[in-house]
């Protein structure tokens, strides 16, 4: 077993100590050497395309300088990340820095030494970081959520093609209603969830690489017949992110917060699942596989606690709380620039981070149930009046006058034994075929089209 790192032990935030584990897969995305490396990229790009832009001071670069600049941003490393900080130490401006860091990395390829003033060209600190952010997020939603949220997708679509015909009481208000199936039930989830995804992968990142107030001054003042605009959407596109015309100095973030509304409602459905799963457990509709050295209660021996699904609710609702923070906190900014921004865009990796443990610990509990057919099946046969839906219904098709009162007189709040039910049905003045069909009827079997719907999910 690999050993605890004292930095893990003494970690402030839980993602970085008790989940530095789970959540290593969004460092690449989120954390501050990762930001420091997509500034460069950007940094490195624009340098490039100004290269060929036509210039006169400015000639293009070679192939090797070329080759030399993407070396530089595919190979970056821990220690390129490490010298920007100690840069920003003097600079106490970290995009500064990355830029004092690129002239440092030129230095002896003479073609970049000559054109070392076009590093940072035009730019202001928020062109960079705007499409920074953009990338990151755009890789992180590719490469981790996406594929946590579809492996979950996946296990509740097997779930309900599984456990299609199962028959399961409902309970509508937490009283017996009329059943459904188990496999139904997640069918339910997963379509609700497929939905979500689509929009979470459908959000549009936008970037802008306009200037200090959006009117590319700077750049007009230097090449005043040059198109910037068209110039800047071919940056920012080849970047692969859209391109957004209309800004202040900031990117105002609309479609981020379409991004973490996105998930915020892909996390209220899980919780609504955990939530379910956990009530579903309790009325023992599922035992849970149980693995050697697990302890369930400090003090009960016994208990086999659904602490995977508690544990996915509770990292979902602080998810939520910072994507709902941040998409309500984002889009607002003082006239044309403020920094309050710039805190809360720090804090993406931890919301996102809360969601990714959530949905491999909903996995997890998902992995781990099994069904208890026998619970499933008592509940149903000691709920009768479960039928008395279904009794009316063909009462009414017959015209058998007020066949909702006469249901309600007979079952509305109590309990109702098979005999009574038949006795009920026995007397009523409908054909005999009809009247087959229901004393026929089981609680278990009135599942109308539950089954086939499971069965039908994708």
């Amino acid at each position: 077993m690999k050993a605890v790192s004292n930095i893990q032990l003494h970690a402030l935030s839980p993602l970085d100590g008790r989940y530095a584990a789970q959540s290593s897969a969004l460092r690449g995305w989120f954390s501050e050497a990762a930001l420091i490396r997509h500034r460069a990229l950007v940094e490195i790009h624009w340098l490039i395309a100004l290269s060929r832009a036509g210039f006169s001071e400015l000639p293009p670069f070679s192939e090797q300088t070329e080759a030399f600049l993407c070396r530089l941003a595919e190979q970056f490393s821990a220690h390129d990340a490490a010298r920007i900080k100690e840069i920003e130490r003097t600079t106490h401006h970290d995009v500064k820095a990355v830029e004092y860091w690129l002239k440092e990395s030129i230095k002896g390829q003479a073609e970049l030494e000559r054109a070392s003033e076009f590093i940072h060209f035009a730019c202001t600190s928020e062109d960079i970081n705007n499409t920074a952010y953009g990338l990151m997020l755009k890789g992180a939603r590719a490469h981790v959520l996406l594929p946590a949220l579809e492996a979950l997708q996946a296990q509740l679509v097997a779930l309900a093609h599984a456990h299609a015909a199962q028959p399961m009481l409902a309970r509508t208000h937490g009283q017996p209603a009329s059943p459904t199936t188990l496999g139904k039930e997640f069918a339910n989830i997963a379509a609700r969830l497929a939905r979500a995804i689509k929009c979470i992968r459908a959000a549009p990142l936008l970037g802008k690489m306009n200037g200090a107030t959006g009117n590319y001054n700077a750049h007009t003042s230097a090449y005043p017949d040059f198109n910037w605009p068209a110039f800047a959407r071919a940056v920012v596109e080849r970047l692969g992110l859209v391109f957004n015309p209309y800004t202040t100095q900031i990117e105002p973030h609309d479609a981020m917060a379409e991004l973490f509304d996105a998930l915020a409602r892909v996390n209220t459905i899980l919780i609504d699942l955990n939530r379910d799963l956990w009530g579903y457990l309790s009325l023992g509709y599922f035992k849970q596989k149980t693995a050697a050295g697990e302890v369930g209660s400090s003090t009960m021996p016994h208990k086999v606690n659904p602490i995977d699904f508690e544990n996915s609710e509770g990292n979902l609702r602080l998810s939520n709380a910072l994507l709902r923070h941040l998409a309500d906190t984002l889009p607002v900014s003082r006239w044309q620039r403020d920094l309050t921004d710039s805190t809360a865009l720090r804090n993406i990796g931890v919301a996102f981070g809360h969601a990714l443990l959530a949905y491999e610990a909903c996995l997890r509990g998902l992995h781990k149930l099994e069904v208890n057919a026998r619970q499933l099946d008592a509940d149903l046969e000691a709920c009768w009046e479960v039928i008395a839906e279904a009794v009316q219904t063909v009462m009414r098709r017959h015209g058998v006058p007020e066949p909702y009162e006469q249901l309600k007189a007979l079952t509305r709040g109590r309990a109702i034994t098979r005999a009574a039910l038949h006795d009920f049905i026995r007397a009523l003045p409908v054909p005999e075929a009809a009247k087959a069909y229901l004393l026929d009827l089981t609680p278990a079997q009135y599942i109308g089209k539950a089954a086939e719907l499971a069965a039908a999910i994708e």
